[in-house]
């Protein structure tokens, strides 16, 4: 499976536009385009469900100068959120692409409104934000946005099709990509089905097709550590072929080594499950404690990078991983709605006392009461002279019994590499430094953007707005 020539191609359909992938950014380029005058745009999807890695992610979304944070009186600009961003990255993220992504923020958030999207009515304060900007969907997951988005994408007259894998670009003597090759009738899994179909696409065509978290050999080359033992949030088809048919083509790898993992996951359910929102809402007035010691070990709402990694380091006296635990009162925690699901599916636990949850545990007494009364006075203070945690989410939020406690360990979520795009959404030619003809980008299959660690709630944005930007560059708007 690798591109082919135009010349003799007997094409089975024509299109405009052809956008591989329907998550995020293959929905929000479809609706865009359609918005834009385009009159055939086809949406292929090598699943048989739509909204791939998307419908199952946290269904959080960060943008600046939103109503909610006017209506709550937080003070946020597009320049705060970058600054934000670039400490996160650690030096090697895109400047350029975070200040697109957060001044068309706003953009795509109404997208998903307009669409039907409905958040909770409240802002949380991610991990590395130094601000509440962070909406998130009712039911705690992307598909409060794949969904609504999938129902505009049919409203608009975007063509949907499943079960479509892509095998490869087409491409005109002059190196222009026309086409693609595709298995139409596939099961995933089962690589020998399928039939194949070339699809003309006279305007462009637009990779969305997701990272590659799924792909275990890939993960490995680019970090040892990743081994199939190391659980993954992401959907089974997050694979990478499609972009590494556009390495094949001449794009640029970027940042393929920063695979990031999510420091909020369970080691006790699969997946993304429901710890995860769980965990995100509840670390800002929360602690999160090493159970050799009874103490603090992170600052709770850090980078995920600086998070995931400190984690990682809680090991028993063998040196065997040995999971931190995360505690919250119980009158906390429970307004989130993942809280009645975590106690139900035994993947949580609560406690009336610190004596019953350090026995459970096997946590040191004396030193986890300790550890809570100086938290306490934290959360009175407004400092935290431990880890320097911003507690302006923990005000008037002491910890006190019936607690509940999570197991946190990293699980494989992000993949910040991948091809590298600029502002236009177009995929730059290893060969020639200028762009691919007739390529566009958008997603987690592009790379570079984020650099070392992505900040929470910063991808559906990135997917969204980097979606709309390919079909606006082809359609010339």
């Amino acid at each position: 499976a690798t591109s082919v020539s135009a010349e003799g191609v007997k094409w089975d359909e024509t299109v405009e536009i052809a956008i591989i992938g329907s998550g995020f950014a293959g929905l929000a380029a479809g609706i865009e385009a359609s918005r834009q005058g385009c009159k055939s745009v086809t949406i292929f999807e090598k699943m048989p469900v739509f909204g791939g890695n998307s419908a199952i992610n946290g269904g959080l979304f960060a943008a600046p100068r939103t109503p909610m944070q006017k209506e709550k009186g937080v003070d946020d600009s597009v320049e705060r959120m970058v600054s934000d961003q670039l400490k996160a990255g650690r030096g090697v993220a895109d400047e350029a692409l975070l200040r697109h992504v957060a001044s068309h923020a706003m953009e795509a958030l109404q997208m998903t409104m307009d669409a039907g999207a409905v958040f909770h009515p409240y802002l949380q304060q991610l991990g590395g934000h130094s601000v509440p900007r962070t909406y998130q969907t009712t039911v705690s997951c992307g598909a409060g946005i794949t969904q609504p988005l999938l129902r505009e994408c049919r409203k608009v007259g975007v063509n949907m099709v499943s079960r479509t894998k892509f095998d490869g670009f087409i491409v005109d003597e002059a190196g222009k990509v026309v086409g693609v090759k595709l298995k139409k009738g596939y099961y995933f899994g089962e690589e020998d089905t399928g039939e194949a179909i070339n699809v003309r696409a006279t305007r462009g065509v637009i990779m969305a097709t997701g990272g590659f978290a799924q792909n275990v050999d890939l993960r490995m080359a680019q970090d040892p550590t990743l081994t199939a033992e190391v659980g993954c949030t992401n959907a089974k088809g997050a694979t990478g072929e499609g972009m590494f048919e556009m390495f094949r083509l001449g794009a640029i790898p970027v940042h393929m080594a920063h695979i990031q993992s999510g420091p909020w996951a369970s080691p006790d359910e699969g997946g993304f499950g429901y710890v995860s929102n769980y965990s995100i809402f509840n670390f800002p007035h929360s602690i999160a404690v090493n159970r050799m010691t009874g103490k603090r070990f992170m600052n709770e709402i850090a980078d995920r990078k600086t998070r995931a990694d400190a984690e990682l380091s809680c090991r028993d006296a063998k040196g065997e991983a040995l999971p931190p635990i995360m505690i919250t009162s119980y009158e906390h925690a429970n307004q989130h709605p993942n809280c009645k699901k975590v106690l139900k599916y035994g993947v949580g636990w609560k406690f009336d006392s610190l004596e019953a949850l350090a026995k459970h545990f096997d946590v040191p007494l004396k030193a986890l009461e300790a550890q809570v009364e100086e938290y306490n006075g934290y959360v009175k203070s407004g400092v935290d002279e431990q880890f320097g945690k911003n507690m302006g989410k923990a005000k008037g939020k002491y910890l006190k019994a019936p607690f509940t406690v999570v197991r946190l360990w990293p699980k494989v979520h992000y993949c910040q590499g991948g091809v590298q795009t600029n502002t236009k959404a177009e995929v730059k030619d290893s060969f020639t430094g200028k762009r691919i003809e007739g390529l566009y980008a958008a997603g987690e299959v592009a790379g570079g953007m984020h650099g070392v660690s992505r900040l929470g709630s910063c991808s559906i944005p990135d997917c969204m707005v980097m979606g709309m930007t390919a079909a606006r560059s082809i359609m010339g708007a």
